[in-house]
């Protein structure tokens, strides 16, 4: 089917639907995001909600085992390493994409070409730049080239590296794909309102593949940016499962058992405070003294606000990475909780009276408020500016921002080449621009000895921390809370697999 065709049907089914209560009856699922996707097509997204999308309507050439972490073919049956910077894929036959258009090769190929390119803007150029090039050995095997050897490669292309339609994508682009999205996965979409609604439904053709064929009919996603709109709605029958839900909210629906299930797991995002400490937004800013910014770090009671707020299975960290990631070395550098040693670091620095600031965060309102709480008692008056992710990475990216609350879950990887790698590497993001750093980094990147990339990832977390370019905060979890109706096991890495649910 052409992108036109299918943009006529998606058309007629953005006429407004009468609301619908959830039932199991209906075999249909409805949950809600907080956050608007910035775009639907997964190389246009950095949001979780986004990727949560990505894993039900596309997939990778592998899969990797969420209980097991065991790599499994998926897109690919076979595949073997060449050398250490090409691996040689055989493709799956018989699989077809929800438009009706056959995969092989020439879908892999065109996808890796688009995605590589530095014209294509991809959302987070780190997720592909890894990579070279596809190439076509017969319809049903390809090799995929790499720039120098990539110790990750397998787990990027389980997760975030998926493989689009390539007649569908050339016509329709990033443009098509966010209104008309087109894969292979387990769940197909129906319909697009962006920022609204989207509405997923089982793909019935979906091949033989480790993630399993969607056990539940239909999908409703709403976009409800308040959590408490989200748990009316809960209460009113109008969503069956809710995701992210604070700590005090989920503690008072445990106890209402008898109407639903309330689960905490793990999480691999973290959350940290970015700071202006390479002097982009203002070079003369307060960020760019290293005792301002160890004044902040002392200023911030975490345990607090982790013992009050963040709850769960969550605890403080040291450094910029989540415990379970490969090269995460949390053995560094920390500054404790002394709000006199705050004020005597800002004194010593210039400010004997504080400053004023804008401060900025785009989730969890109520640990930035902590946050600056604490800033505010050592002087450092804040502002602040609550923004939408988008907004906000946008505003980052211009060098607009010297000081925000910020979390990243390294789209679920567990190797800290996804948040390190993301922003100690000299992007748009990187808050130090430190080329030693950058060296560290980039180099543990692109060897495969793991002794010598910890090492490495082990040097930069050390100077990231006695150079306080961030201030780590701690590890998120995750508060499920589903109707009786539901069954849902949650896994460690933040990932709502659609396909697992099922009605009881």
């Amino acid at each position: 089917m052409t992108f036109k065709a299918l943009m006529t049907g998606t058309a007629l089914s953005l006429v407004a639907a009468a609301p619908a209560f959830a039932d199991k009856t209906d075999d249909t699922l409805r949950l809600a995001f907080l956050k608007e996707l910035e775009s639907v097509d997964n190389y246009y997204n950095s949001a979780r909600e986004g990727i949560l999308v990505t894993r039900a309507v596309w997939d990778g050439l592998l899969y990797r085992d969420p209980n097991t972490g065991e790599f499994k073919g998926n897109l690919a049956t076979e595949w073997k390493w060449i050398d250490d910077v090409t691996v040689e894929f055989k493709l799956r036959e018989g699989v077809t994409f929800h438009n009706g258009e056959t995969f092989n090769a020439d879908d892999v190929v065109y996808t890796v070409n688009y995605v590589t390119n530095p014209e294509s803007a991809v959302k987070v150029m780190t997720n592909v730049s890894w990579m070279k090039s596809a190439e076509k050995i017969d319809d049903f095997t390809v090799r995929i080239n790499l720039n120098a050897p990539f110790p990750p490669a397998e787990e990027y292309l389980a997760s975030v590296v998926v493989m689009y339609p390539n007649e569908y994508y050339a016509e329709a682009g990033p443009t098509g794909m966010a209104v008309a999205p087109v894969g292979t996965g387990p769940y197909k979409v129906d319909k697009v309102e962006p920022g609204k609604l989207y509405e997923l439904s089982r793909y019935e053709g979906y091949h033989d593949s480790p993630k399993g064929e969607a056990q539940i009919g239909k999908i409703e996603v709403k976009t409800i940016p308040d959590m408490n709109t989200q748990m009316a709605e809960l209460f009113n029958g109008g969503l069956d499962f809710l995701w992210n839900v604070p700590a005090d909210q989920a503690e008072k629906l445990a106890q209402m058992d008898d109407r639903f299930d309330v689960v905490n797991a793990q999480a691999i995002r973290v959350g940290y405070i970015s700071m202006d400490a390479a002097a982009a937004v203002d070079p003369e800013g307060p960020m760019t003294k290293k005792k301002v910014r160890q004044a902040i770090y002392h200023a911030i009671d975490r345990q607090a606000i982790v013992d009050a707020l963040v709850k769960g299975s969550s605890e403080v960290i040291n450094a910029g990475c989540a415990p379970i990631q490969f090269g995460c070395d949390l053995s560094v550098a920390t500054y404790d909780y002394d709000p006199e040693k705050a004020k005597a670091l800002l004194a010593e620095a210039g400010y004997p009276d504080g400053f004023e600031i804008d401060f900025y965060a785009y989730r969890d309102r109520p640990y930035a408020e902590a946050i600056m709480g604490f800033l505010n008692e050592v002087g450092i008056k804040t502002n602040f500016n609550y923004l939408k992710y988008a907004a906000l990475r946008e505003k980052r990216t211009k060098k607009e921002v010297a000081i925000s609350f910020q979390t990243w879950g390294s789209y679920s990887l567990a190797d800290v080449s996804a948040i390190t790698g993301e922003f100690f590497t000299g992007g748009d993001l990187d808050d130090a621009q430190d080329a030693e750093i950058i060296d560290w980094v980039t180099k543990a990147g692109s060897i495969t000895d793991r002794d010598e990339r910890q090492a490495l990832y082990s040097q930069a977390h050390a100077k990231i921390a006695n150079e306080v370019y961030w201030v780590p905060l701690w590890t998120y979890n995750v508060n499920y809370v589903m109707s009786k109706e539901l069954s849902f096991v949650p896994t460690d890495d933040e990932v709502v697999r659609f396909a697992d649910f099922s009605w009881k």
